[in-house]
């Protein structure tokens, strides 16, 4: 049964665009260009589909909200209540780890009857007197662990990284993707959302929500780090809120036309996009948006994509052209320095030394 929460929600999203302003998202209830052409973002198209030239940040603004909008034509529109749940974080377990504590909680992000379970590192160095920045880190697919193996608690080594920020001063929030780890969702008994992966944007605007409340995070100084779901998890939710001010994908993405040559299924599950497939059959030439346009919405904001070059998953050479693509509105922003991309000798996954540099970099644009 719907909590009163999401009749309120549902009634927002029928009758109300979503909410415009300095962090607007696009709005898709308004008639919104479809651009064809995913690897051009040279223009913009009026509202008789006439091309006109990016030369101003102004005029990229205008091809930013087209953006957004189509993508939340996929995704299903960004809720925007006026008065979102309680957060009421709750402490379930508390552990010292070496140099940081680790909190086990709880917290609710848009209904009442179900609670989302995460870990939360706290640094030494982390006090209200001295806070210091945060950043949230997303897991990949595994459906067991969830959020234990950021945490360090169980799964593979090369992805502890909420443990290993935290030991290096930030304070790290992992929660569990919904329907993984301590997550039980049933995303076809949740209509109130189009996709699993804008339940997933909301759940990380809240967690973003509870970081933020906390008097001992900067709250200007927040990032995001992900790999493979994680990866693109990161990617979403910094399209959609501006509060991520660097943000890292590892193994996370590749353009529409390179993912298993343009055989888009793996996408359509109800956790990401099942329209994908119903009204778009599948067919990348088909889905109003592309990763270069997402990768350049984040302009001027921070961000590094690790993509080893043996990636079965996501095909390198996707990536190459979109970070190549992007490069002109970061270069437009006047801050190209803040578009960063590695390729590591490896496979599906992210080697300490590739961390490293998503460590240093998250130190430069989160620190100094």
């Amino acid at each position: 049964m719907l909590s009163r929460y999401f009749c309120f929600v549902i009634c927002m999203i029928t009758c109300c665009p979503v909410v415009c302003g300095a962090d607007d998202p696009g709005n898709p209830r308004q008639q919104v260009p479809v651009y064809q052409e995913h690897l051009d973002l040279s223009y913009y198209l009026d509202s008789a589909g006439k091309k006109h030239s990016v030369q101003s940040w102004e005029d990229w603004n205008i091809r930013r909200g087209h953006i957004l909008a189509n993508m939340q034509t996929v995704m299903g529109e960004v809720p925007r209540p006026t008065k979102p749940v309680p957060l009421d974080l709750k402490v379930l377990e508390e552990t010292i780890v070496g140099s940081v504590k680790r909190l086990k909680i709880s917290y609710h992000t848009d209904d009442l009857n179900q609670r989302v379970k995460a870990y939360l590192f706290v640094p030494d160095s982390a006090s209200p007197e001295h806070p210091v920045p945060a950043i949230l880190c997303l897991h990949q697919t595994n459906s067991s662990t969830g959020k234990e193996e950021p945490a360090g608690i169980k799964g593979l080594p090369n992805l502890k990284y909420a443990l290993e920020l935290a030991e290096r001063g930030y304070v790290t929030l992992a929660p569990d993707y919904p329907s993984f780890g301590e997550y039980p969702y049933d995303f076809k008994a949740h209509p109130e959302y189009r996709s699993g992966t804008m339940k997933a944007i909301y759940d990380n605007m809240r967690s973003l929500d509870l970081l933020q409340s906390l008097d001992y995070v900067q709250g200007d100084r927040i990032g995001c780090i992900g790999h493979s779901l994680g990866g693109h998890n990161t990617m979403f939710t910094a399209a959609f809120d501006s509060r991520i001010k660097a943000l890292v994908s590892s193994c996370g993405f590749t353009r529409f036309h390179k993912y298993y040559g343009g055989k888009l299924k793996g996408w359509t599950s109800d956790r990401y996009m099942p329209v994908i497939n119903s009204e778009y059959q599948n067919n990348p030439d088909l889905v109003p948006f592309d990763f270069t346009e997402i990768v350049a919405s984040f302009a001027p904001r921070a961000f590094l994509a690790c993509a080893p070059i043996s990636d079965s998953n996501f095909e390198v050479s996707g990536v190459k052209d979109v970070v190549r693509i992007a490069q002109p509105v970061y270069a437009l922003s006047s801050q190209p320095e803040n578009l960063q991309a590695v390729y590591p000798e490896a496979k599906h996954d992210f080697p300490p030394a590739t961390r490293e540099t998503a460590y240093q970099f998250f130190d430069h644009h989160l620190k100094q």
